[in-house]
């Protein structure tokens, strides 16, 4: 879960007691305002330019003791500010232009909003199984809005896409979290699919299974853009545009058809569907490195950006190693048939 921030407003009779019961909590981390020799201030910053207000303030003070900034989200603001005069913002040709703002939120910002969906807990567990279950039964009666539900309440999507900034970051801790939660979910969702395989009947033949074991290449084209959108839903601060990437490419109905066909006996129908979930996860990966680097997405210091260029360059040459291959099992696929 996400962390909030809370500013309690109490009397002054009653703030030992409240003392108290912070030193309770020892997860809750507390400020008094303003804390014992120490300032507070308040800035409002523009989402896109938080970056780059961020990165001197840590440069300088870093290292200094009591250190600390909260990003918050900010509803409205009032009064209005004005919109700039296009005309008064003009520089003269001695004047130097300001270098350009990335239109996107700021890496750590990001960083928080993804590394989220990198944990594997219970409630994660929970929905796997329960998302699994339920497309099973979309599967198993062919019926299209059934399995929508199952992806949207699906949560094996923000793994690999959390996979994916770690890459751009080169942050190798973040990319092992993804990874196992990305192992995880497939693996306990094959596992659940298989069994319900064995008390549900599934018909190779219905549409829902055939569209899922029949991969072409506008398959591969649909997936990459859908891992773009899903990569800008997030750099731009809004990933409640994600519910519609979620159907667009979705990793768990071909992963359910993969298991419930395998456990019905039909394996070489499986294939196809298997196929398709490691295209999707390929071009979800592929496609989100692209974008966070067309964003400008990239650590704040000079080691860790070379680290992370020569991570980035590794896994856009593996994926798109991978990418060429599925175009040509495609390919290969069609001139067989």
């Amino acid at each position: 879960m996400a962390d909030r921030f809370l500013e309690i407003l109490i009397p002054s009779e009653k703030a030992p007691q409240l003392r108290e019961f912070i030193a309770r909590h020892e997860a809750v981390e507390s400020w008094r305002d303003p804390a014992d020799g120490m300032a507070a201030f308040k800035l409002l910053v523009p989402a896109e330019r938080v970056e780059s207000v961020l990165d001197p303030l840590q440069s300088a003070f870093a290292g200094t003791e009591g250190f600390q900034v909260v990003v918050l989200a900010v509803e409205a603001s009032l009064p209005k500010k004005e919109a700039p005069d296009e005309a008064g913002s003009e520089v003269s040709g001695a004047e130097e232009e300001p270098a350009a703002v990335p239109e996107r939120v700021s890496r750590e910002e990001l960083y928080e909003d993804l590394s989220g969906f990198a944990r594997v807990t219970r409630v994660y567990a929970y929905m796997v199984v329960l998302s699994t279950i339920v497309a099973a039964i979309g599967v198993a009666r062919s019926n299209a809005a059934i399995l929508i539900g199952a992806m949207v309440i699906a949560p094996l999507l923000g793994p690999n896409v959390a996979l994916a900034l770690a890459t751009t970051l080169g942050d190798a801790a973040l990319a092992r979290r993804a990874v196992r939660a990305t192992a995880v979910g497939l693996l306990l969702a094959i596992v659940v699919a298989f069994l319900a395989g064995f008390i549900v009947r599934i018909d190779p033949a219905s549409p829902e299974v055939v569209a899922r074991t029949e991969i072409g290449i506008g398959d591969l084209v649909l997936a990459l853009a859908a891992g773009m959108a899903g990569a800008l839903a997030f750099t731009s601060g809004v990933p409640a545009t994600l519910v519609g990437v979620m159907v667009a490419v979705a990793l768990l109905p071909p992963l359910v058809v993969f298991a419930m066909l395998m456990s019905a006996g039909h394996a070489s129908q499986s294939l196809g569907a298997l196929i398709l979930l490691i295209s999707n996860i390929v071009c979800i990966n592929l496609a989100g490195v692209a974008t966070f680097l067309l964003q400008g997405v990239s650590p704040r210091t000079w080691w860790e950006t070379q680290r992370s260029k020569r991570m980035s360059r590794r896994a856009l040459v593996v994926w798109a190693l991978l990418l060429v291959a599925l175009v040509a099992l495609v390919c290969l696929s069609r001139v067989s048939s």
